[in-house]
This record gives structure tokens, sequence and C-alpha cells, in this order.
């Protein structure tokens, strides 16, 4: 059904209607990882992992989209590679470097967790019109740059700057 009539909601309502949803999917995402073997932590990067596909990332690009140390993203390509989530590669261009590849079985296996939740939210997108879901994007990719920009301030630790 599209372009479905929709209650009217003040931006309250909004925030406490969002809080709702990452609440879920934080509880969520625990409960996914511990079935993967994992933390939410590394299955995050797993997830940058997969999304990079074929452009295969540094070991500080995923430092970088995870907000973590290089330090830290160490160990978790170690926790990750020991559970035999990814492979590390030399960077063809730059030796030092490593490259960050998912194990197709890690995929098939991460895939399969994901694909009922993913299939029940494609439905609930059918409900939406063109423009709707063009709003929806619009304002997931917004608030994501918000969320993102939060946490470059909350990382810089500075008591002068206002978070």
């Amino acid at each position: 059904m599209h372009g479905t009539p929709r209650p009217p909601a003040t931006p309250a309502q909004a925030l406490s209607a969002m809080d709702h949803l990452i609440a879920a999917h934080l509880i969520g995402q625990q409960e996914l990882a511990r079935r993967l073997g994992l933390n939410v932590t590394d299955l995050t990067c797993f997830a940058f992992v997969l999304e990079a596909g074929e452009n295969l990332l540094t070991a500080g690009d995923l430092a970088a989209r995870a907000h973590v140390t290089t330090g830290a993203v160490t160990g978790i390509l170690n926790r990750l590679e020991r559970a035999g989530y990814v492979t590390r590669r030399p960077d063809p261009a730059d030796r030092r470097r490593v490259r960050v590849a998912a194990v197709p079985a890690a995929v098939a296996r991460v895939e399969a967790v994901y694909a009922g939740h993913y299939e029940r939210l494609t439905v609930l997108f059918a409900d939406y019109s063109a423009d709707e879901l063009a709003i929806i994007t619009d304002w997931f990719t917004r608030a994501t740059a918000l969320a993102h920009e939060y946490l470059e301030k909350l990382n810089r630790n500075d008591p002068e700057e206002e978070c």
C-alpha cells in the first residue's frame, strides 16, 4: 500500500520512537553478535568489511569507520580472523599495509542470521510511497551524519566544547 495516511506526530514523539528503535536494535545486535560468536563492535566492523565489498578496506579505514584507534582495530581484526570472519591480504600498492577481506562462509552465516529481519523491513518499506522512502532515506542519512559528528565531539573529550 503506497501513500498510506500517517497519524500526526510531534518532534518529541519522533525522538521517542527513534529512541525505542535504537534500543531495540542495540539489543538485537547484541543477540545476533552472541549467536555469531562475536561482540557488537566486532560484528559492526565485519559489517563495514561487507559493505566495502570488493573495495577492500585497510585497517586504518576500518578504524576510522568504527571510531576506534588503530591499536583497537588490530585486536578486532585478530578476533575476526581467529573466528573465521576475515582474512588479511597484502595491499598490492603498499606492502606495509594490509587489506581486509570477508571469508565467504562467514558472509553466508551473517546473511542467514539477518535474512528474516531484512525481509520484514523490506515488507515494511513497501508500505511507503517513493516520495516517503526518499524522506526516510534522507532522514536516516542526515541523522547518521549528526550521530558521527556527535561521536567525534565526544571522542575529542574537550571540556570547552558543548556536546
